[in-house]
């Protein structure tokens, strides 16, 4: 009989033992990589080229092809505030133990800074040759392009890139919200040094600076620019971080303005972690709403003071500059902003406090956008216009989600209209199968460009839709909604679109 009993327990334990390990999520891998490049555009009536730069962020779909996002500025030439988004696709085959080639296109939407951009619609083909340094690679070669929406910028240029390899953790998106003690975490993939990331949403005022004779101060005086934004940081050691930051004018001067750094800084932690002091510096590209800033090229050195107010919330407040090297665009940087911290995929810390971990859901959507008969400044025509938008949501519960979006236009005549907004969502448990899941959201933050009538750029954006799952981390996404200007513009519109959701979730720590 005590071998019946033995041989009972030891049953009991294994299936036990094995529920508790088929509880954890499973640990996937996805590779990707970063790139910076820079091409020089041609442009017609004798205006010197533009130079282009850009910054993409690739997942690896196997061995060879790849697809993201990418986001391009004017950084040289005279068409400062030109700025575009568009997705990517392409093909890197090895044909040597380093060398590689790298073919593939990126079809995007954008304009500005009067140039003959049309609709925005551009497409931007390349085939490169690259050699791999292991830790980062480089390639250039050919590419084409082509702003073929009634724009009249396209021709041939070289190009040239550099290109980081990098992966992130991920489970699939419905164990978002699961959560779990360490004690069962340590005994599977998770039980690795945790990586810290932050985001802030901020308002940020530029003061304009300079002479009396400066090109801005004429046309401005020494007024306020408001923007509106979100910055993005990803933490290299305990210390040392990246950023992303972008903004978009809502108020001060005509609308249109934008900027976009990318950039370095260190993080100095005070009073048990409680204060912080943060030096940044970033390069980037910006202009707009009639700034002039020549080529667009700029800097932003800055200081912040950060504050904890619960949980991983700080409120920061920031010093600094954004200014072009030669000060012709030359303004004094304040802000005040809410910022988020999440150590996550793994669960050794230096922050002990931490016993459990939850796991959050993050969705990237991709979309084209309608916009029907919005307002136009006088004597243009109405048209629908469309524009290309990605939009990011994290999940604060299993219903409830905060987003960030950004648009540009690229059909319907309106190449230079961008926006940048965020807000609260809601959505349904899913429904039929599984399979779909509704949705309400309320966006609101700056837009302008294009002759749409947007006022000084604030913008409210409702809207409601559904999302039907394709897979695991797929699902098709469609809404409607309506777009009006808060103040004194004329934009009232409905809107309609359509587009892809990538969805995943990431193991934070609390």
């Amino acid at each position: 009989m005590k071998k019946y009993y033995l041989l009972f327990f030891i049953t009991f334990s294994s299936s036990f033992l094995f529920s508790q390990t088929e509880k954890i999520p499973e640990k996937k891998i996805q590779k990707t990589f970063a790139k910076i490049d820079f091409l020089s555009l041609s442009l017609p009536d004798n205006d010197p080229n533009m130079g282009f730069a850009g910054i993409h962020y690739n997942l690896m779909l196997n061995n060879w092809a790849y697809t993201g996002l990418g986001l391009y500025g004017s950084v040289s030439g005279n068409k400062g505030g030109f700025f575009t988004l568009g997705v990517n696709a392409g093909v890197k085959k090895n044909i040597a133990d380093n060398l590689y080639l790298d073919t593939g296109f990126h079809f995007g939407g954008g304009g500005g800074a009067a140039a003959p951009d049309g609709g925005g619609a551009f497409i931007l083909p390349h085939f490169n040759l690259g050699y791999d340094f292991k830790s980062f690679s480089i390639n250039s070669g050919w590419s084409y392009a082509n702003f073929f929406d009634k724009g009249n910028i396209r021709g041939h240029q070289l190009n040239i890139a550099l290109e980081i390899p990098l992966e992130y953790s991920y489970s699939d998106y419905k164990f978002s919200e699961d959560e779990f003690d360490f004690s069962h975490l340590k005994n599977s993939d998770w039980n690795v040094n945790s990586k810290r990331i932050s985001l802030m949403f901020h308002l940020n005022n530029l003061k304009i600076l300079g002479d009396d004779d400066n090109t801005n101060i004429k046309t401005f005086g020494r007024a306020t620019i408001k923007l509106a934004g979100f910055e993005l940081a990803t933490y290299l050691t305990k210390n040392w971080f990246s950023f992303l930051k972008l903004d978009g004018a809502y108020d001060g001067i005509k609308a249109g303005y934008m900027d976009v750094f990318l950039g370095g800084g260190y993080h100095l932690s005070l009073n048990n972690n409680n204060t912080s002091i943060l030096a940044k510096f970033g390069i980037g590209a910006g202009g707009g709403g009639s700034v002039d800033s020549k080529g667009g090229f700029l800097l932003y050195p800055d200081l912040s003071i950060e504050q904890k107010v619960f949980d991983n919330f700080f409120l920061s407040i920031n010093k600094g500059y954004v200014m072009s090297p030669n000060s012709h665009f030359h303004t004094s940087s304040f802000g005040l902003g809410l910022k988020y911290y999440v150590d996550r995929n793994g669960i050794i810390s230096e922050n002990t406090s931490y016993t459990s971990a939850k796991f959050k859901g993050i969705e990237v959507i991709t979309q084209q956008e309608v916009y029907f008969n919005p307002a136009r400044e006088e004597g243009k025509p109405t048209e629908n216009m469309q524009q290309i938008s990605v939009q990011v949501n994290l999940n604060l519960n299993k219903n409830l989600y905060v987003a960030g979006q950004t648009s540009f236009a690229n059909f319907g005549n309106a190449g230079a209209y961008a926006e940048g907004i965020v807000g609260l969502g809601l959505n349904t448990n899913p429904i039929l199968n599984d399979k779909v899941s509704l949705f309400a959201q309320i966006l609101a933050g700056a837009a302008g460009g294009g002759d749409i009538l947007t006022g000084q750029g604030l913008i409210a954006k409702p809207s409601v839709g559904l999302d039907y799952q394709l897979n695991n981390t797929l699902s098709l996404r469609s809404a409607v909604g309506y777009i009006k200007a808060v103040g004194k513009g004329e934009i009232s519109n409905p809107f309609f679109n359509v587009g892809i959701k990538y969805h995943f979730s990431l193991l934070k720590l609390k």
